[in-house]
């Protein structure tokens, strides 16, 4: 499951849980207009894009080998290969996919 996916799924349970607490009520009103503040808000995209390369980076520092950095952390890291397997193929696919790291973060910063 990819970090969109997982946001995608927080923010689905985050919905039937204010409908089934609040449904009707002028607490409803309020907390719709605190999750709109909080998390449907355009900002929410920057938040999700800044996870995403947070997580890149994580991944980067765990397993260089991936890409052809030999590193002694990988050899330690690698037992987490089994708790990271589907970010791991997400980003794996993620990083190929970029021409380049700088511009990926100029994008990031520019394209909002």
């Amino acid at each position: 499951m990819t970090v969109a996916e997982r946001i995608a799924a927080y923010l689905d349970a985050i919905e039937r849980w204010f409908g089934e607490r609040f449904g009707g009520t002028w607490v409803d009103e309020w907390a719709r207009g605190l999750y709109h503040g909080m998390i449907s808000h355009p900002a929410y995209e920057k938040i999700e894009i800044e996870a995403e390369d947070t997580e890149d980076a994580f991944l980067i520092a765990c397993f260089p080998d991936a890409f052809g950095v030999p590193s002694p952390v990988s050899y330690y890291t690698a037992e987490l290969l089994p708790y990271l397997q589907q970010e791991f193929a997400a980003w794996e696919r993620r990083m190929w996919d970029r021409q380049s790291v700088f511009e990926a973060k100029g994008r990031m910063h520019h394209h909002i």
